[in-house]
């Protein structure tokens, strides 16, 4: 399981000799009780850490220096609670190379009208010298996330707590490995990509391994953890007794855990946080992995299918991002519509992986036929996905840039029973209409297939688009596609 707390952020205030040791010693004694205070915050999931107050270039440069080294270093915060003249950081801010949030916050909430003299100005002097600093980090053309308010309010905790999740995502994608078995389906556009491009912007690297060494590894489980696994299926999932140890069709599920078995062993020995497969090169296995996917990604594996390996990575990238909150994060498909004029709605779905983390209620464990792939009939996780606000995200190649595409939705309880449709599926109503919201997606260029989250908002995902410099595009209550042609025209120009 994914764990935010063992990642850091560095609080760092900034400020100058010129106001005397006394002065010195209280911003120190507040900038530590800030720093203990958000990191005593529930809310943020992981630790901010006090680092001793920077008063001179030098000091800048090897604490920012260090923040770089640190590898449980996820990002760093800064404060300037005096005037801390910006050309001390410069060096620094050169080389800083974790996200940059600036709380442009002070100690005091409210004024002291009675008692209010120029000791307490001098003290008290984040209103002009953060500007000073914002000035250089403008100057300098570097990404931040700015934060104004009174560290104590639940709306500032919030926000820390949104960039906090999007720099783990980040963090997470640095050095990160994406394993592909085979190639993307064939003939298809929007799933291929430069992998070279993306690891040289993203950090995370994909390459192709045959389905052979996996396949060799499928067949090498153990008895002994294959029945251990079927045991762990008929405790988890509701079953039919035909599909149970000594059914008539158990064969299947044997077959499924066999490849759940050695799928987690290829990708968790090879240091794998994600994957992708296609059905139309899985030479050697009886069938196609569906809950073998649907479980691995439950357990913060990102996937997508058919090679799209642009989409496994940003489930990942969501789910670490999410962890810990309520809901979940899987791969999803744009499947059929319902074009009722009164009720119109997308049913969202995939052949088999959709992540049970989404489901409302226990998940059947199911066998059926599958039209394509050539393969047995595949064991998969069938359910329903509850109603509430969630959203859809597209990574895209637009040839000259990434672009991170998102779609405000609406999920509503499914109704009906669909006997003849065994797989998960949702339904949902994009934002901020049917017509509106699927006309916005095509013309900005949406894949079929996104990751889908119940417990991130927009903020999250374009406070990680701006940490990972994504061109961002978002669809929502407000989308106008006047307004979205025209952004989107805008940011060619931008992009060129």
């Amino acid at each position: 399981m994914i764990d935010l707390k063992k990642f850091e952020v560095w609080f760092i205030t900034g400020t100058q000799h010129l106001y005397g040791e006394e002065t010195l010693k209280q911003v120190a004694e507040h900038a530590q009780q800030v720093a203990d205070s958000l990191n005593k915050q529930s809310k943020i999931p992981v630790r901010v850490v006090y680092k001793p107050i920077v008063k001179t270039p030098e000091e800048i440069f090897e604490t920012l220096q260090q923040a770089n080294i640190e590898a449980n270093c996820i990002g760093v915060i800064t404060w300037m609670h005096t005037f801390s003249p910006a050309k001390m950081w410069i060096r620094g801010l050169n080389i800083l190379q974790k996200p940059l949030l600036h709380l442009h916050t002070q100690f005091n909430r409210d004024i002291p009208w009675n008692s209010i003299d120029m000791d307490f100005m001098n003290l008290n002097q984040s209103a002009h010298g953060d500007r000073e600093f914002g000035f250089m980090v403008s100057r300098m053309r570097k990404d931040r996330k700015v934060v104004v308010g009174h560290w104590q309010d639940e709306e500032v905790v919030g926000e820390i707590d949104m960039w906090c999740r999007a720099a783990a995502g980040w963090n997470d994608w640095q050095g990160a490995k994406f394993a592909r078995f085979g190639d993307n389906m064939r003939y298809v556009a929007v799933t291929d990509g430069d992998k070279v491009e993306a690891e040289l912007k993203f950090g995370f690297s994909v390459n192709t391994y045959g389905i052979g060494d996996l396949v060799e590894i499928i067949n090498s489980s153990s008895e002994q953890s294959i029945k251990a696994l079927l045991t762990e299926y008929e405790d988890s999932y509701q079953m039919s007794a035909d599909l149970r140890t000594g059914g008539a069709r158990h064969a299947s599920v044997y077959e499924a855990a066999k490849i759940e078995i050695g799928l987690r062993k290829f990708l968790t020995e090879g240091g794998f946080k994600g994957f992708s497969d296609t059905f139309e090169d899985l030479h050697g296995m009886v069938q196609l992995p569906g809950i073998a996917a649907q479980r691995l990604m439950a357990d913060g594996f990102g996937f997508a299918g058919e090679g799209d390996w642009k989409t496994a990575a940003l489930v990942r990238a969501c789910k670490v991002m999410g962890a810990g909150l309520p809901g979940g994060n899987a791969f999803m498909e744009d499947y059929t519509y319902h074009f009722d004029p009164t009720n119109s709605m997308v049913l969202g779905s995939h052949m088999l992986e959709i992540d049970a983390s989404l489901a409302s209620g226990k998940a059947n464990l199911e066998v059926h036929p599958l039209g394509i792939g050539g393969k047995a009939d595949p064991a998969r996780l069938v359910f329903n996905v509850a109603g509430g606000d969630a959203l859809n995200a597209s990574l895209i190649d637009m040839g000259n840039r990434f672009r991170l595409l998102v779609n405000e939705v609406k999920a509503v309880e499914v109704e009906n029973d669909l006997p003849n449709l065994p797989v998960a599926r949702v339904l949902w109503k994009p934002l901020p209409d049917m017509k509106t919201g699927c006309a916005a997606w095509i013309y900005a260029g949406g894949a079929h297939h996104t990751a889908y989250s119940q417990n991130l908002t927009t903020q999250h995902l374009l406070d990680f688009a701006n940490i990972a410099g994504l061109e961002y595009i978002n669809i929502g209550a407000d989308t106008k596609l006047d307004q979205l042609r025209n952004e989107l025209h805008w940011n060619e120009v931008y992009y060129k």
